[in-house]
């Protein structure tokens, strides 16, 4: 039975996106989505190869990571120039980022009401909008 197989789900959930499951990108997707949602890095998720025997070059697990989110299977939380997590829960949602630890918290969508937006440019619309809001610890 198909459904049995490994990874057929993981290649249903390519395909549906209209993603060619190639072999690294089953491993990487294996990775991403058989452990809940969750936000990573892409250095933290070639870390997860390594560790895992996937032997796959940095270059390619950010590429992999921007296909999945141009497909809608991830999205992008770019907390500051040059630091971006991928966050594999696509549902309409906010973050809180631990200045102190680097690390995201889901915020649920209805938690945050978000009004008074201004125009968007003529011939734009909007398509979403992304909240991050930054937090430390307090220091006694």
């Amino acid at each position: 039975m198909a459904s049995n197989r490994p990874y057929s789900s993981i290649i249903e959930r390519l395909k549906s996106a209209g993603l060619r499951p190639t072999r690294q990108r089953l491993a990487l997707a294996k990775l991403l989505f058989e452990k809940g949602n969750r936000h990573l890095t892409a250095e933290h998720l070639h870390g997860e190869a390594s560790a895992a025997n996937v032997r796959i070059s940095l270059a390619t697990v950010y590429n992999a990571l921007h296909q999945f989110t141009a497909a809608g299977l991830l999205r992008e939380v770019v907390v500051e120039p040059g630091r971006s997590y991928f966050d594999t829960n696509v549902d309409e949602h906010h973050h809180f980022y631990r200045e102190d630890t680097c690390g995201l918290e889901d915020i649920p969508g209805e938690h945050l009401q978000v009004g008074d937006l201004p125009a968007p440019p003529a011939g734009t619309r909007v398509t979403r909008v992304d909240v991050v809001i930054r937090v430390k610890t307090d220091q006694p």
